[in-house]
């Protein structure tokens, strides 16, 4: 549930452009790349050749980013219990979750394993649009516990789904409960409301908004939320894959509406963490902020009971508040693994109850995705959060998992940090954007 903790390393955790593009020189490129990463070790699947039928077979392969200690020994049980109850073992090819990303592209055109770590939403569709996925649409017929909108960010353009969800982290407005009760604060639920709440913590002598962008990624959670409640959720995720112009009229009613905002958020946010930003609301000197769950790891063990959050409220009635941020990690299958059944076992095994309660027993800090699991170890903040996500209508995966990561990296981290830092040419800075899109998404 974490986030990077800096620029640096979050500018490593993306996909490369001449990964996540797929363009023709990365094409041609694709068979003599896999040799070479096969060769090294770096991201070698334990997948068969395509003639292997898996007929018979006892065992399957999972290519996994789970690299640090808590999640890479949470998949080893989760593995040991689905070798318990099919009698099909598990082969973990574990690879380190930067150098996973950086080179999924040369791996799923080599030999794969059978099923693999990766993200729901624009990334899980990049890759089964190009048929460098398998289908696992009769797998989602045996789960249960998921709502629409799980299953929506597990569905490709084709409408067949390639991905099954096992965590997430929803994205709200956190606060502090005891802030709230000194000054009789009410969560609003328009913009108008929201306004006013922040004119009024203003003369509290409050930062309204706790704010931070120093490395780049944060602000996207506000152009997200802002997009969703203006324009809706189909229109924000085809304006993430280079469907829609930047220049449009509905893209700049988002930020003249943040621009709107803007005066209310903490000042020189370009010069702060967002860890600094979650100081300031632990201290109290604050009155809101806008990001993922992972803010509670800023509160010391005793205030955790004074954290609380709503959603981002309602821009317009016809669209509703019900659409969130909440990235979703989870599995997909091979185009063509080497044991298919056994693939479609393993995902089945991991999409159900049991899994997710050996993730939530020995991972505390994880919101499984299955809402049949055992959470009566939630705390009422976490508790909140699966409801929230629970009763969403759709979930968008964040504005770096929804796009193009060379789009997300180069274009708009500096394109939303110079309209913080100037927001007054709105009009050149989308044209800017739209340009360097068609640029990207045509290469």
């Amino acid at each position: 549930m974490s986030r990077p903790r800096s620029q640096a390393e979050y500018l490593a955790r993306l996909v490369p452009p001449s990964v996540a593009g797929l363009n023709r020189r990365s094409l041609l490129a694709g068979a003599a790349g896999a040799g070479a990463l096969l060769g090294t070790g770096l991201l070698a699947g334990c997948g068969g050749s395509d003639s292997d039928s898996g007929a018979g077979s006892k065992t399957v392969s999972l290519g996994s980013n789970a690299s640090d200690p808590t999640p890479k020994d949470v998949l080893a049980k989760v593995a040991a219990g689905f070798q318990s109850s099919s009698g099909v073992q598990v082969a973990i090819n574990t690879v380190d979750h930067n150098t996973f990303q950086e080179n999924i592209n040369n791996y799923l055109q080599g030999k794969p394993d059978d099923v693999f770590t990766w993200f729901a939403g624009y990334r899980m569709r990049f890759f089964a649009a190009r048929g460098l996925a398998g289908d696992v649409s009769d797998v989602w017929t045996k789960l249960s516990g998921f709502s629409d909108a799980f299953k929506k960010a597990s569905t490709g353009d084709d409408g067949k789904q390639y991905f099954v969800p096992a965590s997430y982290y929803p994205w709200a407005v956190f606060y502090r409960k005891s802030v709230w009760q000194q000054h009789g604060y009410q969560e609003p639920k328009t913009l108008d409301d929201f306004n006013a709440l922040g004119a009024q913590m203003k003369k509290d002598g409050l930062n309204p908004i706790a704010f931070a962008d120093k490395d780049g990624w944060p602000a996207m959670g506000t152009f997200d939320i802002l997009n969703l409640r203006i324009n809706g959720y189909q229109f924000h995720v085809d304006l993430m894959a280079g469907k829609e112009a930047w220049t449009s009229d509905k893209v700049k009613k988002v930020f003249d509406t943040w621009a709107g905002l803007l005066p209310l958020h903490q000042p020189d946010a370009l010069g702060r963490t967002w860890q600094e930003a979650a100081q300031s609301l632990q201290q109290k000197k604050s009155g809101m902020y806008l990001l993922g769950l992972f803010v509670a790891q800023q509160f010391n063990d005793n205030e955790q009971d004074d954290i609380d959050f709503f959603t981002f409220p309602e821009i317009d009635s016809t669209i509703g508040a019900k659409a969130l941020d909440a990235p979703i990690d989870g599995y997909m299958m091979a185009r063509k693994p080497k044991s298919e059944a056994n693939a479609k076992k393993l995902l089945e095994y991991i999409g159900g109850v049991d899994a997710a309660n050996i993730i939530l027993k020995n991972d505390p800090g994880t919101l499984v995705a299955n809402t049949g699991a055992d959470t009566s170890g939630y705390t009422a903040l976490k508790k909140k959060a699966a409801e929230l996500v629970g009763s969403a209508t759709e979930i968008a995966q964040f504005l770096d998992r929804d796009t193009r990561p060379d789009f997300a990296s180069t274009v708009m981290i500096p394109a939303l940090q110079q309209f913080i830092k100037n927001p007054k040419d709105i009009g050149g800075l989308l044209t800017s954007i739209e340009n360097q899109k068609k640029s990207i998404f045509t290469s």
